[in-house]
């Protein structure tokens, strides 16, 4: 997918929410245990609640791995199923993968060639050798951890370097690296005051940004900082939205929560 394809889709939809698939079978509804392949049955139900409010899905890979081969498959079977029927929405393997040379060349080759997802997210601790292997992969998106949501964000990420925060000396630095056209940025919207500094650096990348709603950060602050030209945000909201409830009427009580988000970001943009 072209950025000029996601910007079209958040402009149609007057939405750049992105809505995380964090699935704990402890979690989900009693009733889908049932199903042969529970977390798949769950992730459709979601995606066919939300998908025209959204313009992003976003599996976190570590919640389909903890269920080991029937885990994988149950993500295989959900990217597979955005691709054929939704081919308009952005997806993105939220993996933190990040290593050197052949080992990131793998990874990528893992979810862009074999998976066929539209990005993955990457740490980028070990440098240039460990994110350029992503970049190689046209309409392909590598999305960089720059300032993250948690509260462990400020072991390393703020502390001064040459002067300057760590995070920022990030973001320069992989914006020289060989195609860094197609990098995205996390930055979580907990540290939404961040954001104007960020776009001074970044101005024209897309940025993702989990931390709405569960975590407390706020949407509007998020786009008065964030917001560029195009956008060029994507906020995601994983736990407030699919498990809104977790009996019967899971889906609809996604797509309350989703339509709730949609209608902030109509406004907001």
């Amino acid at each position: 997918m072209t950025l000029s394809h996601l910007s079209k889709q958040i402009e149609n939809k007057k939405s750049f929410l992105c809505v995380g698939l964090d699935i704990d079978l402890e979690k989900i509804p009693t009733h889908l245990l049932q199903e042969e392949d529970p977390i798949f049955a769950f992730s459709k139900a979601i995606i066919e609640a939300t998908h025209d409010l959204c313009v992003a899905y976003k599996p976190n890979t570590a919640f389909f791995e903890a269920y080991g081969v029937k885990g994988w498959m149950a993500l295989e079977k959900t990217i597979n199923y955005l691709n054929k029927n939704y081919p308009d929405h952005f997806t993105i393997a939220d993996a933190k993968r990040g290593d050197i040379g052949n080992t990131s060349t793998r990874y990528a080759k893992a979810f862009f060639e074999d998976l066929n997802f539209d990005s993955v997210t990457i740490a980028p601790y070990m440098g240039k050798d460990s994110v350029e292997p992503f970049l190689e992969f046209e309409d392909k998106f590598a999305i960089l951890l720059a300032l993250t949501s948690n509260q462990g964000a400020f072991d390393f990420q703020t502390k001064t370097v040459d002067e300057k925060p760590l995070y920022q000396e990030v973001l320069k630095t992989a914006s020289q690296y060989k195609n860094s056209d197609r990098l995205m940025y996390v930055v979580g919207a907990t540290k939404a005051e961040y954001l104007k500094e960020i776009r001074q650096i970044v101005p024209n990348s897309f940025l993702l940004v989990p931390g709405v709603g569960a975590q407390g950060g706020s949407l509007e602050e998020v786009v008065t900082y964030g917001k560029n030209d195009q956008v060029g945000l994507l906020v995601n909201s994983s736990r407030s939205i699919i498990y809104a409830s977790n009996d019967t009427d899971f889906a609809d009580a996604a797509r309350a929560k989703a339509l709730e988000l949609q209608k902030q970001m109509a406004e907001l943009i």
